[in-house]
């Protein structure tokens, strides 16, 4: 059990590197080239139903650029995300599975 975790949350580890490192040449080129820059607010359903899942979700949205985690609401399970152009959900919050089995 505890060795699962543990290599969920290595594979977390690199998905949310792989991730940052992605968003920071998009919003590198998107910024350079002046393209596909329409700021959105969106409101996402997460599964995650601890709060300190749901916390290490919320900084590793604001971590990655071109995001940032604007609001919370633990009861609804509902996280407020502030994307520098729309994106899908699986674009935005592709670490989720990892965290749920991480943590949960």
């Amino acid at each position: 059990m505890f060795l699962t975790r543990l290599g969920y949350g290595i594979i977390y580890f690199l998905d949310l590197i792989y991730e940052i490192l992605k968003a920071t040449f998009d919003v590198a080129f998107n910024g350079i080239m002046r393209q596909n820059i329409d700021p959105v607010v969106v409101e996402i359903e997460i599964v995650l139903e601890r709060p300190v899942s749901q916390t290490i979700l919320a900084n590793s949205i604001s971590l990655t650029p071109g995001t940032l985690s604007v609001d919370l609401d633990s009861e609804n399970n509902i996280i407020k995300v502030a994307a520098i152009s729309p994106r899908s959900k699986e674009d935005i919050i592709p670490f989720e599975p990892y965290i749920k089995k991480m943590l949960e």
